[in-house]
């Protein structure tokens, strides 16, 4: 129902903005002005800091920068959030997790008014997938622009499969088996590595979780980890980091990951096909890596897709100004440039280029990256975790729940059963 409604409001937007333009924008219009940027160390900002001084000459506005680790970046924003403080203009947001917390608290600003009267022409809000819009709309208003297309995918090494004998998997349980295999054939490599440290957790864990047959509510609205299949789901992936997986596997986030997986000390890897780019950038790994979503399980095949957008906060105090830096930043022409970085496009224009088309072309691997896109984006769920707003408590729930078992402190089942009460507890408590 609220993406029905989002995307009819969207389009309400969009009809808007077609005939807000008929004289020549003026970049130079907040010359002097000073923009604040709070962002995280994504590869979407790391591809496009570079370009940000061509920005500030376009425009004549200083972008005062703050880049933190995913996790600490959100902390400092609820932070200067809830004490409704100007400090922040714009930052990146992942609406799939904060996005309802945040808009019911009133923390994003509304864009549709900023668009009407502030927006270049050409920039097409429609040229952006309709998912992802919608994914960036609550309550009719616009919260944010996206930035990109993703979803964790299995990067898995092609000359270590064919040394040791393996096909790629069509399972779960082959893939179980083939990390058993490279654990007796590649003893100095790590089998198998995905997320483990509990708030980032959910990312991955969710996947497997869907791929079971399981999801984190019953058709009552009641939290359901303690079911038979959600057991199974929290037993597999605690079971493949603790028998497969790096020391420490409770510490892992993106960011250990691609380091494993691109210093080649990793078989296989389940992480974000946002990671790509930098797994890539690697010494060997474009010509020795093979891409594939997570094999079914008894649940079918249900990928995780997300986006990051780029929002406004609520209590900026150069608004106009903000959404000249986010409108520059999601352009066509930067989104162009950012595709040709390995930064999947939400732009359908983008996208469909003959450009970026023979930049997949340039390398085997990078098609394959795409079509694992296209599919996510076609069959994937954006659940990732429980349909509540706080989904940081929950995630953070969920996450400890499944690093008991690989620490061995607890069952599946236990843990299952008891993040299922914690949860409960929490929404009982507001």
């Amino acid at each position: 129902m609220r993406i029905r409604s989002a995307l009819a409001a969207m389009l309400g937007v969009v009809m808007s903005l077609g005939v807000a333009h008929a004289q020549s924008f003026d970049w130079q219009k907040y010359k002097g002005q000073t923009v604040s940027f709070l962002n995280e160390n994504n590869p979407w900002w790391n591809e496009l800091r570079p370009y940000l001084p061509e920005f500030q000459k376009l425009t004549g506005i200083h972008v005062q920068v703050v880049t933190f680790q995913e996790q600490q970046m959100r902390q400092r924003l609820v932070t200067i959030l809830q004490s409704k403080s100007n400090e922040v203009d714009t930052f990146m947001s992942l609406t799939s997790l904060e996005g309802a917390l945040y808009a019911h608290a009133g923390w994003y600003a509304d864009l549709g008014p900023l668009m009407k009267g502030e927006t270049e022409p050409g920039y097409d809000l429609a040229d952006f997938s309709r998912a992802l819009i919608a994914g960036e709309t609550y309550g009719g208003k616009l919260i944010g622009v996206p930035l990109n297309i993703e979803g964790p995918i299995v990067y898995y090494r092609k000359d270590v499969f064919e040394k040791c004998g393996i096909t790629p998997p069509k399972t779960l349980e082959d893939l179980t088996a083939a990390a058993a295999k490279i654990k007796q054939c590649e003893p100095h490599m790590v089998p198998w590595v995905t997320r483990g440290l509990a708030p980032a957790l959910p990312y991955t864990f969710s996947n497997v979780l869907h791929n079971f047959g399981a999801d984190y509510f019953d058709a009552a609205g009641k939290p359901d980890l303690c079911a038979p299949k959600a057991v199974a789901a929290v037993a597999w992936y605690a079971d493949m980091l603790k028998k497969y997986g790096p020391p420490g596997a409770v510490n892992y986030t993106f960011v250990q990951i691609a380091d494993l997986y691109g210093q080649g000390r990793a078989a296989m890897a389940f992480e974000s096909s946002n990671e790509f780019t930098p797994i890539m950038a690697a010494p060997g790994r474009s010509g020795d890596t093979g891409l594939m979503l997570l094999p079914p399980g008894q649940g079918g095949s249900k990928p995780t897709v997300i986006g990051w957008g780029l929002s406004m906060s609520a209590f900026s105090s150069h608004q106009p100004a903000t959404w000249y830096l986010m409108q520059w930043a999601t352009s066509k022409a930067m989104e162009a440039r950012l595709a040709l970085k390995g930064i999947a496009p939400p732009r359908a224009s983008v996208a469909d280029s003959p450009a970026y088309k023979a930049w997949l072309d340039q390398l085997p691997v990078r098609g394959e990256w795409q079509k694992l896109i296209d599919t996510m984006a076609a069959t994937g769920t954006s659940e990732v975790g429980p349909p509540i707003d706080r989904q940081p408590q929950a995630r953070q729930i969920i996450g400890e729940a499944v690093d008991r078992v690989l620490l061995g402190q607890a069952s599946a089942k236990d843990a299952a059963c008891q993040a299922d009460h914690d949860i409960e507890a929490m929404l009982a408590s507001h």
